[in-house]
């Protein structure tokens, strides 16, 4: 019970609050001084095959615009216990005989939510990744080509639109077997096709050293004072003519920061971390050695310990 003013006991009395009604009535004279009200707590109930399941969803899952009925289809579930006999009952037969047009969209999306999960990615990248390929799918084109590369190749293309790119060897860590190779040609597949959906080529976004650099030395546990110093030296960097893939100049730098630092990281650590081979980050260290005395910063090595540093 509650207390609330009554304007027939003119007083603050005790009110009794109907649920079933949503009424609100005086406990003394009776008076409704509240009709249909809305409840505003949480009514949670379980729906699972248990009664005894602790589950308190009462709802589905949100919509989806990208699936023809929004992904708010009804699908009988097999009972608890229930053998081969549930195909062929009634429930069983309507169940597979309403085909489900988006089934394949549906599992296509689930694989991807599970990759993006795997990396660790936020759920824009995932919607936009949906997004691709729903577009390449509606072209009815990709039949035949591989399920695993194609999804994982929509995946690297949002990342990159996204400006949170991923290396083509960390995407093919989570792809289901796909190669590099084969993600690569699903890629250079989707751009394709969706400049010809567009009728101009597709913007990727541009990658940057340091898109990479805050990730690679989390990977290596490299401390603040070091990542600060990587990410200015790898900005500096972008200064001077340096030809090589920017995450072989992310793996570079981190190489040159963690020697002038007294926790020096050996060079195979630093080529798991990144994902760059020992060779290619000995030959960006080569390319980057003659520009280290302006790419350092100042306040994290001194002229004397940049010439310690070991010549390439």
């Amino acid at each position: 019970m509650s207390d609330a003013f009554c304007p027939d006991c003119k007083r603050h009395t005790e009110v009794v609050s109907d649920h079933s009604a949503g009424d609100t009535v005086c406990s003394e004279c009776g008076l409704v001084l509240e009709s249909h009200s809305i409840d505003e707590t949480s009514e949670w109930r379980t729906f699972a095959n248990e009664s005894g399941d602790n589950d308190p969803v009462r709802v589905g899952g949100p919509s989806n615009p990208l699936l023809t009925d929004g992904g708010l289809s009804t699908v009988i579930a097999k009972p608890n216990g229930a053998s081969g006999e549930f195909l062929s009952s009634s429930l069983g037969k309507w169940q597979n005989r309403g085909s489900n047009p988006d089934r394949g969209l549906i599992l296509a999306f689930k694989t991807i939510a599970t990759m993006s999960d795997r990396l660790g990615l936020v759920a824009t990248i995932k919607d936009r990744a949906n997004e691709i390929y729903k577009r390449v799918e509606d072209q009815k084109s990709s039949r035949g080509r591989n399920q695993d590369a194609l999804l994982a190749a929509c995946l690297y293309i949002a990342c990159r639109q996204e400006d949170k790119p991923r290396t083509v060897k960390e995407i093919c860590s989570v792809a289901n077997g796909a190669t590099k190779k084969e993600i690569g040609r699903a890629k250079e597949y989707i751009v394709k096709q969706l400049g010809l959906e567009k009728g101009q080529s597709v913007e990727m976004g541009t990658i940057h050293a340091g898109d990479f650099m805050r990730r690679f030395c989390s990977n290596l546990g490299m401390n603040n004072q070091a990542v600060k110093a990587a990410q200015e030296a790898v900005k500096k960097s972008e200064e001077f003519d340096i030809r090589r893939s920017p995450i072989s100049i992310a793996a570079a730098v981190i190489y040159i920061i963690t020697q002038l630092s007294d926790d020096k990281k050996p060079l195979k650590d630093i080529s798991v971390a990144t994902g760059v081979a020992e060779g290619t980050i000995r030959n960006s260290y080569k390319d980057l050695y003659p520009h280290v005395s302006k790419i350092i910063p100042n306040w994290y090595a001194k002229e004397e310990d940049l010439k310690n540093l070991c010549s390439p």
